[in-house]
């Protein structure tokens, strides 16, 4: 096969489409590229259908290979293992768009799969994956009705930019993926810093322009090298069996269908199928398999068509009510912060972890991102739908539910400078009837503000629904399970009061137009204000007092030519530091030093060896000094670990004296007061100074200066100087201005 290319020019940069060359026995295969970031789609359709299949079985793979951005893996075998959070977000973003995409009652295997295999940090390989995918589909001989095309959008300096660079997008107040058909918007996925709900419907508008162009060119390559279509029949039934079942569930459904309680709604749902299928089953024993999917299509056909015609929906509320809210905060003892939020019978307990920054979440993927201190994670466990099975580790959509929250709180998280701790976010679902991943985002606000963490604004999320019917349209504001399943639309939309910080959208129809989502975004905004309220009206703001339980953190900036001396030989003096103290040490490379106590005395104490570590001496500040030497001219006193300064003779006193030892010998701890330092770098220091300085703040003066004085007198800043000298009238009434004026001894 020749080898074929095809070249797009999105919003002025390139991608490459290149087939023929690679992965032949593929039903499609694609290299597509842009700039150095090269991606390889493939896509292979099983030959037979399964037997007792009832779901699409389409399985998209994101692969990562670190060889493509230079790096060997990190992990004891020293090769991929399983697919990291960003992969499996990857291929839950490759999947969503093309699902929607083939025919109903479609039931042979699809497996496609997107292998980076180079990437240069500038060009998204995710964005290409799904363009990748979407290509070889369209080339091969598979049903699928596509093509997609997919971009990433940013929003800088108050325009909307098509793909931009990946270094920009840390500048960018908007990260939004949006994929589609030449027709209409089929996914969106997006984080944000607060930005309206304006700039979001214009950066879609802008983003499907440029889908248009890319779904051309796939179609252009089509006609170039693509394969016939295979046909697909569906299974067929008598059509009489489907008006028969809908004369039997006339009035039947309506009797179990709408109730508040889910578990009372599905235990009758499942009981009238059942009675369905056994009694219909006896006039149509040949297709008494096809009875259970049509009660299900007669079923949604009814909560629809109520739903578009009447706005009546299963649980009686109207299209844009909410439904009853509850929240708690701190409900857990031993915990850094809690916040429980229930809505209807869905139900999230959040828990805030703080720790050291040493606690951060080390990344070994293609990014050029290494550490990321804050994290949220989602946990869906069986008993939330009255289910009993297996645990197992998370899956894809428990991955992403805890990325789209995380996404949705990342832009109020204060950032390191101001806060530095590791924040670890736990969703735990305690109870599920729709909109799950919207209520942790609202239970981890709480747990957030909870555990004192200063978020610049809270956060709420809602979820938004769909139903369309000849012609016509609802939307409907948090949606429960039923409506997920038997509508067309799940648009999550999460904000603060200002604006949107993150969106996802799926849709099982094929595209919205620009008119529903105007109006899910709007429906949106007035929920979340309605939510939020709830909130703030049992924690308003943040607490100001942490838990007893979790790390108080202090930073100090040091010279980073002083990060030897906390390290120490072969890590020795901040192993001791840490043992001795109890207290977790960061050090940067930049000079700051982070000490995180849950023990604030052991805080304090690692914090004062630091300190004695890698202080300088500051002219103007008194010291408790050690006399380490002693010369006819003065004492050599120690004032920090390693640094001595000279007291002259003259400085020691405020009267002459013969020989030094008549006010101090080795060994001994006196006050003395940081005066100059030379021009050779050396200290010259005074103790008549120092006596001076704290008999004006009225601290008694002894020999040995006391540690609790000298506490006092570091705690207290010292006088101004005066001009001329360091000021203040010595103990013989003169006004000396800081000068001795008697003959100096050298």
């Amino acid at each position: 096969m020749a080898v074929v290319t095809k070249n797009v020019d999105v919003a002025g940069r390139r991608i490459s489409i290149e087939t023929g060359r690679v992965a032949e026995q593929a039903n499609g295969a694609v290299i597509i590229r842009q700039g150095d970031t090269v991606v390889l789609s493939t896509s292979v359709m099983a030959k037979e259908p399964r037997e007792g299949i009832d779901f699409f079985p389409l399985t998209c793979d994101y692969e990562e290979k670190l060889y493509a951005a230079g790096k060997i893996p990190g992990a004891f075998m020293r090769r991929e293992g399983r697919p990291s959070e960003t992969a499996i977000l990857a291929s839950r973003l490759t999947d969503r768009p093309l699902r929607p995409l083939f025919p109903e009652g479609f039931r042979l295997d699809i497996q496609v799969i997107s292998t980076v295999l180079s990437v240069d940090q500038e060009n998204d390989p995710t964005i290409l994956s799904i363009n990748g995918a979407s290509t070889a589909l369209t080339i091969s001989d598979i049903p699928f009705q596509g093509p997609v095309g997919a971009v990433r959008m940013g929003y800088m300096n108050g325009e909307v930019v098509v793909n931009p660079p990946m270094s920009q997008m840390g500048d960018s107040e908007l990260d939004l993926v949006v994929a589609g058909t030449a027709d209409a918007i089929l996914m969106v996925e997006a984080g944000a810093k607060g930005v309206s709900e304006q700039i979001v419907l214009d950066a879609l508008a802008a983003a499907h322009d440029a889908i248009k162009q890319i779904c051309a060119a796939q179609l252009e390559l089509q006609q170039q090298v693509g394969l016939e279509k295979r046909e697909w029949i569906p299974n067929t039934y008598p059509e009489q069996m489907l008006e028969i079942v809908g004369e039997y569930l006339a009035l039947r459904l309506d009797q179990v269908l709408y109730s508040p309680d889910k578990a009372a709604r599905e235990s009758a749902l499942d009981d009238l199928r059942t009675k369905t299928v056994v009694e219909l089953g006896e006039r149509f024993p040949e297709h008494i398999d096809i009875l259970g999917k049509l009660f299900d299509k007669a079923l949604k056909d009814r909560v629809r068509q109520r739903i578009v015609e009447e706005g009546v929906r299963v649980d009686g509320r109207g299209l844009k009510d909410v439904r009853p809210i509850t929240v708690e905060v701190g409900v857990l003892p031993r915990t850094h912060g809690s916040g429980l939020f229930t809505r209807g019978q869905t139900q999230a307990l959040t828990i805030a972890t703080l720790g050291a920054m040493s606690d951060q979440q080390k990344l070994d993927g293609l990014t050029a991102e290494e550490f990321k201190r804050f994290m949220h994670h989602y946990n869906f466990p069986p008993y939330s739908v009255g289910e009993a099975r297996p645990l197992r580790g998370p899956g894809r959509r428990e991955i992403g539910h805890g990325a789209l929250a995380e996404r949705a709180l990342l832009a109020v998280i204060p950032p390191v400078e101001d806060w530095p701790y590791t924040i670890r976010l736990v969703s735990e679902i305690l109870s599920s009837n729709g909109s799950t991943s919207m209520a942790s985002v609202c239970g981890s606000t709480l747990a957030l503000m909870d555990a004192g963490v200063p978020i610049k604004s809270p956060v709420a999320g809602i979820a938004m629904g769909l139903v369309t019917r000849e012609g016509k349209f609802a939307v409907m504001t948090d949606i429960q399970g039923v409506e997920d399943m038997l509508g067309d639309m799940d648009f999550k939309v999460a904000g603060t009061r200002d604006g949107i910080t993150a969106l996802q959208m799926d849709i099982k129809i094929k595209g919205l137009t620009h008119e529903i989502m105007a109006q899910a975004l709007e429906q949106a905004r007035e929920a979340r204000l309605f939510v939020l309220d709830k909130m703030l009206a049992v924690l308003p703001r943040p607490r100001t007092e942490m838990s007893n339980y979790a790390p108080r953190i202090t930073t100090i900036l040091i010279n980073p030519d002083k990060i030897r001396d906390i390290i120490g030989k072969g890590g020795s003096m901040i192993r001791k530091i840490t043992e001795e103290t109890g207290a977790q040490i960061d050090v940067e490379d930049d000079g700051r030093v982070f000490i995180a106590a849950v023990d604030q005395e052991a805080g304090r104490k690692a914090i004062d060896w630091i300190k004695s570590l890698t202080d300088e001496v500051e002219v103007g500040k008194i010291y408790a000094g050690k006399v380490v030497r002693i010369m006819p001219f003065g004492a050599f006193v120690e004032v920090l670990p390693n640094q001595d300064g000279l007291v002259h003779i003259s400085k020691l006193t405020d009267h002459r004296v013969e020989r030094v030892e008549e006010v101090c010998n080795i060994g001994d701890e006196i006050a003395v007061k940081a005066v100059e330092i030379d021009s050779q770098g050396r200290l010259n220091l005074s103790r008549q100074a120092a006596i001076e300085e704290l008999t004006a703040k009225g601290l008694p003066i002894e020999e040995k200066i006391s540690q609790e004085a000298m506490a006092v007198a570091l705690a207290s800043p010292p006088p101004a100087p005066r001009e001329g000298g360091f000021g203040g009238r010595d103990r013989g009434g003169r006004n000396g201005g800081g000068r001795d004026r008697r003959p100096r001894r050298d």
